[in-house]
């Protein structure tokens, strides 16, 4: 079983830089993606055929916003946490299968100078509890843009970021938690390598070819999952946003 998650920074934009391609080639079983900036509606995806969509947009038109695209049976899916305060931006789905959950998941920004960062931390810790009261039925695969760079190897310029969104102490020790709590970091089970990044910043003028980027984008999974996942893939190759998807496949 092959999954992707993506953070497409508006779909409708990016169906037409690259994001289309991608659908109907990446032979993927199930597809998220993040960042949708809209309702159902208001996109066509009749040229892909075999899938079935489950869509969380947004109280307020073109913000935030998450989709999953499965050809793969679910038992059941769920939008939100659950709590209202956290449910109005469309940022998380669950679908269940028979072996695992799957949820995807658009982190909140901390925005400029932190100004978001105590809202920031009360989601992380109500979405690490939503995980893991999910995880006493059974096991946990969760995905999306966590808006953060854990490590100093997870960007390319860590000195001058730290304490910027995204880099704050805060963000990278609520981030520690979520491992802490029996999540493992997918992507680096397989690659320990330094350079490899999900985001570019648009601001600096050839940021993605230069890669001077940050790895914002992970899968993560409940320990009892790690036999069963045999790869874990950043598809910097593809375009069509300034993120990239990341692969991972694993066996029934």
């Amino acid at each position: 079983m092959k999954l992707s998650t993506w953070n497409v920074n508006g779909i409708r934009a990016s169906l037409n830089k690259g994001l289309r391609e991608y659908l109907l080639e990446s032979d993927a079983d199930v597809i998220c993606l993040q960042e949708t900036k809209a309702m159902e509606s208001q996109v066509d995806l009749s040229f892909l055929n075999g899938y079935e969509a489950v869509w969380n947009s947004a109280d307020k038109k073109g913000y935030s916003g998450t989709c999953i695209l499965s050809r793969q049976p679910w038992q059941s899916h769920a939008l939100g946490l659950g709590i209202g305060e956290h449910d109005r931006e469309g940022r998380v789905i669950t679908v269940e299968y028979a072996d695992f959950f799957l949820v995807t998941v658009y982190t909140p920004n901390s925005k400029a100078e932190l100004a978001r960062l105590p809202y920031r931390l009360q989601w992380d810790e109500a979405f690490r509890q939503y995980l893991k009261k999910l995880e006493e039925k059974k096991p946990v695969l969760t995905c999306g843009d966590l808006n953060c760079a854990h490590q100093e190897i997870d960007l390319a310029n860590p000195k001058s970021n730290r304490m910027n969104p995204g880099f704050s102490d805060e963000e990278r020790a609520s981030f520690t938690q979520h491992l802490d709590a029996g999540f493992l970091d997918v992507f680096r089970e397989f690659d320990p390598s330094p350079g490899r990044y999900t985001w570019w910043t648009q601001r600096t003028p050839d940021a993605r070819a230069k890669n001077i980027g940050w790895r914002l984008d992970y899968w993560l999974a409940s320990a009892s999952l790690r036999p069963k996942i045999t790869s874990c893939k950043i598809r910097d190759d593809i375009h069509g946003s300034d993120h990239c998807p990341v692969e991972i496949t694993i066996q029934p």
